[in-house]
């Protein structure tokens, strides 16, 4: 994905933690890798990491990521349209599912940034099942 190794760290007993960098590194650009063979496979369930979200500041580089992922052996969704970003997913090895948004259009698509989180902002397609999804809010 075109991160490079910037260090390596003893874990532990039986764990390494490979620290990979995008860009310039630093916060935001880093990806923390803890290496455990010890343990069985990725296997979804309460607890576990449903997917891992990157960020693609622009739709040019976004439309890049279906070549990049077809000439390395790895299916995807195509472009999903997401309203307030577009993304592209599919799976590493271990299964574990990936995602590739968009910066934009972003989440003033529909509001005011001055009133952003004043109310529960929905995308379109999913206006139709506000009232369930309202019902199963709990207040903070």
């Amino acid at each position: 994905m075109g991160f490079r190794l910037a260090e390596s760290e003893a874990g532990g007993a039986e764990q390494q933690v490979l620290i990979f960098e995008t860009g310039p590194g630093g916060p935001g650009a880093q990806v923390r890798v803890a290496v455990r063979p010890d343990l069985p496979p990725e296997r979804l369930g309460r607890g576990g990491v449903h997917h891992v979200a990157f960020r693609v500041p622009d739709f040019e580089q976004h439309e890049a990521w279906i070549g990049r992922l077809a000439r390395a052996g790895l299916h995807n969704s195509g472009i999903i349209d997401r309203f307030y970003f577009k993304s592209i997913y599919f799976r590493e090895p271990n299964g574990i599912l990936f995602e590739l948004a968009t910066d934009g259009p972003g989440f003033v698509a529909d509001e005011d940034a001055e009133s952003l989180g004043e109310r529960l902002a929905l995308p379109p397609f999913l206006e139709p099942q506000r009232a369930r999804i309202e019902a199963n809010l709990k207040p903070l």
